[in-house]
């Protein structure tokens, strides 16, 4: 089951193996309710028990994992209410971001075109893989909470983006036009550089919202 895990030194560290835990999990190589099983996975990577312990918990703390009693440690598996609440949180930390464009730094600001380039960039790669453009994607989101130019609100969104990671891997088979999705992201920020900030606002509302749809039609959480 865990043969595809691999880590690039024999020795490794707890954080060592739980990137690469995380890493399996964002691919869909370990599913939903997949149970990592400690003996397993210590004699896949080549480490004792107790670094894998030390790993799951790691993975639990953030939400990728859950730990039943009697039963051990399992992948999370994504619910309709926590596909909401996750992208309801998303709208208040990023739609602060919004609101401070024209009060923000030019550095942050251009952050936000700059990660905007990035994922249209991927987009029309024929090298980017599904992972590839999640990340940039979700780096796109990011930077508009780094508009608030709070770090405390930017590690926020950070947790809630592996949250969100874990349900989007679950639809990498699944269709998705990554093509239109940066053409949201680009109409966005167009309304920023416009400074139309409350349209801005609603459609970034809209676009969280109908994004929590959609994750959830297409892991057949709702109809």
């Amino acid at each position: 089951m865990f043969d595809s895990l691999t880590l690039d030194e024999p020795a490794s560290t707890v954080d060592r193996v739980a990137d690469e835990l995380r890493r399996a999990v964002f691919e869909g190589e370990l599913e939903s309710a997949t149970p990592l099983r400690e003996q397993g996975l210590a004699e896949s990577l080549g480490v004792g028990r107790s670094t894998v312990r030390e790993a799951l918990t790691i993975l639990v703390a953030e939400g990728l994992a859950t730990r039943t009693p009697n039963k051990g440690v399992a992948v999370a598996t994504t619910e309709a209410d926590s596909v909401r609440d996750v992208c309801a949180s998303r709208w208040v930390l990023e739609g602060a971001g919004v609101r401070n464009w024209l009060s923000a730094t030019p550095d942050d600001r251009q952050a936000v075109h700059d990660s905007l380039e990035a994922y249209i960039s991927a987009v029309h790669s024929e090298d980017a893989t599904y992972r590839d453009l999640n990340e940039r994607h979700l780096a796109f989101h990011l930077s508009l909470v780094g508009l608030t130019g709070s770090p405390r609100l930017v590690a926020m969104q950070e947790q809630l983006v592996l949250e969100l990671k874990l349900a989007l891997a679950q639809v990498d088979r699944i269709r998705r036009n990554a093509h239109d999705q940066a053409e949201d992201h680009a109409a966005l920020v167009r309304l920023l550089d416009a400074g139309r900030i409350h349209d801005a606002e609603r459609f970034l509302e809209k676009h969280l919202s109908d994004a929590a749809h959609s994750i959830c039609k297409a892991l057949r959480l709702e109809e």
